[in-house]
């Protein structure tokens, strides 16, 4: 039994003899200055060693990095997959630049893999990482930067601050330089002021906090750190690392050093004998600085007062440009014309200079742009109108203002008008739900339903009765199409464009005759005299109503030879061969109301009458669609003459402006 018992605890004794001996040693090394030769001190890029013992990381070389490691690997970890021990560093440092407002690009103290940072670049990099390497989780590397330049790619708070590391020069954490004094006040400290400053770094294993503590040199260590921060470095660091410092210099060249340094794991790391530092040299001012200081007096008493001039004149510059970009015109004849008359300014902010992303739509005398009033935050749709003739100039504008008193729910609103060189600005509420046009054609993603176009239907007749005869003068619209008619956020009709058709006439010769309107819209009495009437208005409400029923564009191609087709002549077809409902759209299915249906497509090839005595009024037509009269019946005979292929030729004769505006809000069709 004792034979088993001593061979048991000799096996034990042998195993634990065996463990690695660095799991219960203690680490450490002081310098005291660096006085060659060095064997534990790897030297690397410009990094030397002095003869009176400082370690010089830079000169004034420019662009280039310094870095100098402790030779031997330092093992933070008892096991690979550990947690890291505790650590703890202390240095004094001091940088001196060739100018002394200036620097690049400061020092930190660092623990990497290995004991060279090849790859690493110099300048805003500070000789740790390159642009390639910087954020890589692989890097493995922690360091406390000591950074004398703002570099904005690394989200820099200042060209003066500490901050911690970790695999990116994007610190965890930083601070403007400095250190809390006894009363805890804090005291700023400038790290190119040429003066010794110590450092002290430690880190907790166990609670994982790490602290970074600034001083003045031959101050006792704060109290207080100076950055402070929790973190696990466990996942950062190997097994075995390497600690030193690295260093860079940019366009501005400047020199670092390092006068002493002590280290230790599962430690405090031991005082530095501040007595026997090395001292720094005596700094001699280059002759740039010489001049700077000189004649920068003299100087700034000639650059101030250019200075001010110049900037006098471009302020000069921008108001006059200011004035001139947002300069309109304003005739005597127009001071009556009070709010109906609107800024350009705020028409250009409203629409953020017309920039192309809230275009909405172009047609034949203009674009409509999005806008949202600056004060206000109305939405708008501005409408710029080419107006280089100006003749009848005031008689369109006191008709545009005219009709901005016009209040009707099924109206498009117009909220006033603006004149600019040679164009014109028409404002007007904005519509959310576009033109009644995209709804049916180039395979919309949302149609509407026959309740909904019974609606839109209603709406257009009300706001059609409200022109012809309840406004105190009889208003022709002279363009009613799809795509001038607009829905609003509740998909209520609102028709535009009323009365501006009459702007084609202005400028123009009055013995010439010149149709306004939309092919396929256009009744033959107005092809033929050129005069437009409330009978032409009712015709183009016809083919609407056909539009709406069926589907389809007022003109149409009939077969693969491209011959031209008119909606009108199609229904009426169907019509005479007594299947009229088949002309309906066939999105519309069966759940809709036939007879409703029917009725409709009665009323619009009424409306479309060739002959325009036989058209019925706006009065009427509200009458048939609310009940209140039985829609007579249609005569074969009467309408024997109804289809018009001939109107087509007709059309052609003439040279017709394009339709007025596609369309206020969406640019129509």
């Amino acid at each position: 039994m004792l034979v088993m018992l001593l061979t048991v605890v000799f096996f034990f004794f042998f195993f634990f003899s065996l463990l690695p001996k660095s799991s219960s040693q203690i680490i450490d090394f002081t310098y005291n200055g660096f006085r060659p030769p060095l064997t534990d001190i790897s030297l690397q890029g410009i990094a030397t060693v002095t003869r009176k013992g400082l370690l010089k990381l830079t000169n004034y070389t420019e662009q280039r990095t310094g870095h100098a490691f402790y030779t031997k690997p330092i093992r933070f970890k008892d096991f690979p997959n550990g947690t890291v021990s505790s650590f703890s560093t202390t240095f004094v440092f001091a940088i001196h630049s060739e100018i002394p407002i200036l620097s690049g690009h400061g020092m930190a103290f660092v623990v990497a893999p290995n004991a060279s940072l090849p790859d690493a670049t110099p300048s805003q990099y500070m000789g740790l990482f390159n642009l390639l390497t910087n954020g890589n989780d692989t890097n493995h590397v922690f360091a406390v930067e000591l950074d004398t330049i703002r570099s904005t790619e690394f989200d820099d708070t200042d060209d003066n601050h500490a901050g911690i590391d970790i695999n990116s020069l994007h610190s965890e954490k930083s601070s403007y330089a400095g250190y809390w004094d006894k009363k805890g006040h804090f005291k700023n400290l400038t790290l190119i002021s040429r003066r010794r400053m110590q450092v002290w770094v430690d880190y907790d294993g166990h609670t994982h906090q790490l602290d970074v503590t600034m001083a003045p040199f031959r101050k006792n260590k704060p109290t207080k750190p100076l950055v402070s921060i929790v973190r696990d470095l466990s996942s950062v660091l190997l097994q075995d690392m390497f600690v030193g410092f690295s260093s860079s210099t940019g366009s501005v060249r400047s020199e670092h050093y390092v006068l002493g340094w002590s280290f230790r794991v599962k430690g405090e790391a031991p005082p530095l004998a501040l007595s026997k530092l090395p001292k720094i040299p005596r700094w001699e001012p280059k002759r740039i600085y010489i001049i700077y200081k000189t004649w920068m007096p003299s100087l700034s008493l000639f650059l101030i007062p250019l200075l001010f001039i110049s900037m006098l004149i471009l302020l000069v510059r921008f108001v006059i440009r200011r004035r001139r970009k947002f300069e309109e015109e304003l005739e005597d004849w127009e001071t009556g014309f009070g709010k109906h008359r609107l800024k350009f300014k705020d028409l250009y902010y409203a629409t953020q200079g017309f920039k192309e992303e809230d275009l909405l739509g172009s047609g034949g005398f203009g674009s409509v742009y999005r806008g949202v009033m600056p004060k206000t935050k109305k939405e708008i749709a501005v409408k710029r109108v080419s107006n280089k003739s100006r003749q009848g100039l005031k008689e369109f504008v006191s008709e545009v203002v005219s009709i901005g008193r016009m209040s009707h729910r099924n109206l498009v609103p117009l909220m006033g008008y603006c004149r600019r060189r040679d164009e014109l600005l028409l404002v007007y509420d904005y519509m959310p739900n576009g033109s009644l046009d995209k709804y049916f054609y180039n395979n919309p993603e949302v149609t509407l339903d026959w309740k909904q176009r019974i609606k839109v239907i209603n709406g257009v007749a009300s706001a059609l009765f409200y022109l012809h005869e309840e406004w105190e003068q009889v208003v022709i619209h002279r363009d009613v199409k799809a795509s001038n008619v607009l829905l609003d956020a509740d998909h209520n009709a609102r028709l535009g464009d009323f009365g501006l058709a009459r702007l084609c006439s202005h400028g123009s010769d009055p013995q010439t005759t010149r149709v306004a309107g939309t092919w396929g819209y256009l009744s033959p009495d107005h092809v033929r005299t050129g005069r437009a009437t409330t009978a032409t208005d009712m015709f183009a409400f016809g083919v609407l109503l056909l539009e709406v029923a069926c589907g389809r564009r007022p003109i149409q191609i009939q077969n693969e030879g491209g011959e031209r087709g008119l909606l009108l002549d199609w229904v009426f077809e169907f019509w005479s061969d007594g299947n009229i409902l088949d002309a309906k759209d066939p999105n519309l299915g069966t759940e809709c109301d036939q007879r409703e249906v029917e009725m409709i497509l009665k009323l619009g090839l009424l409306c479309s009458h060739s002959n325009p005595q036989a058209r019925p009024s706006m009065r009427q037509v509200l009458n048939y669609l609310s009940g209140d009269a039985v829609l007579p019946d249609l005569s074969p005979l009467e309408f024997r003459g109804l289809g018009i292929h001939r109107g087509i030729g007709e059309l052609d004769m003439f040279t017709c402006g394009s339709s007025i505006v596609d369309s206020i809000l969406s640019g129509g069709r």
